[in-house]
């Protein structure tokens, strides 16, 4: 038999977490069947646990110091890194989403071009969304009064579930574009193309943790992330009705930010800023000028 007619065995992906930085498998050892729009086979997923959400925290929380820390410049420079990246690999998401959603080629070309365009987008805001939300403040006294944002901490986002890439990043890029770091539940139905993004993640200059992917069953997950004690906020976006009020009423114990569901009929519309300022705190801070005389200023 000749070289060119030798039929070469099937290698199949497996799909792993994205968890640190690394890529474990379920702690339960549990996966489930992920079929495309006609029902056919696609992969299996891991089925993930209470303990897998746990150590996403963990590692989430770990991760978010130096991330927070790090100046806004940097986080751009990162996340334009992470659309190169995705960039490069395009093909391979554009035939992930196609499966996924069942979109034609040039459909899900689109979605992922967006997909792309919207990191570039966030890139761009890193390093200005404080100056539109911050801002000094007229006070009576020799005194300048600056708010600043600061970002919440650990956030758990529930993705969409019918735009399993362009709706992911759309909800991903906002929190850590502000200095956040994230624990993702992805659509529970599509995970794959959330799974592959951990590896473009994973080679973009991101530090480990800042965002953890978890696949499976958002409501078999999402209780243990609402009533997590060191999650600061939560992003509700694929959550249905009965879950959202679930999820909403554990993340109350502790005071959680909640970005209720909202209602999106395009993805590719302009996101404007809100999603940035979901998740952030302002800082407010007193400088004194120094006492002020008939002469003017003391400096």
């Amino acid at each position: 038999m000749s070289e060119s007619s030798a039929t070469r065995l099937g290698v199949f992906k497996t799909y792993k977490l994205y968890v640190g930085g690394k890529f474990p498998r379920s702690e339960s050892g549990r996966v489930y069947e992920v079929s495309d729009s006609k029902g056919n086979w696609l992969a299996n997923a891991p089925l993930s646990s209470r303990k897998d959400a746990r150590d996403a925290v963990v590692a989430a929380r770990k991760a978010f110091g130096g991330w927070a820390g790090a100046t806004a410049y940097n986080r751009g420079q990162i996340l334009y890194r992470i659309a190169e990246m995705l960039e490069g690999r395009r093909e391979q998401f554009v035939r992930e989403v196609g499966e996924a959603e069942g979109l034609s080629k040039s459909k899900a070309a689109a979605v992922v071009d967006a997909a792309i365009d919207r990191w570039v987008w966030y890139a761009g805001w890193t390093d200005k969304i404080g100056q539109v939300v911050g801002g000094a403040n007229p006070v009576a006294g020799p005194f300048f009064n600056l708010s600043t944002p600061e970002p919440t901490g650990v956030v758990t986002v529930v993705a969409p579930q019918q735009s399993s890439f362009l709706g992911l990043v759309s909800v991903i890029a906002p929190v850590i574009a502000t200095g956040n770091t994230a624990v993702v539940i992805a659509s529970e139905k599509a995970p794959l193309p959330a799974l592959s993004l951990g590896e473009v993640l994973a080679t973009s200059d991101l530090p480990g943790g800042v965002v953890n992917i978890l696949s499976g069953k958002a409501a078999e997950t999402g209780p243990h992330l609402a009533a997590h004690q060191d999650v600061n906020a939560i992003d509700l976006a694929g959550a249905d009705a009965a879950l959202a009020k679930k999820l909403e009423i554990a993340a109350a114990d502790n005071l959680k930010r909640v970005l209720r569901p909202q209602p999106v009929d395009d993805w590719t519309a302009d996101p404007g800023t809100h999603r940035m300022t979901a998740f952030l705190e302002t800082k407010t801070v007193w400088h004194p000028t120094g006492s002020l005389g008939s002469g003017g200023s003391s400096y």
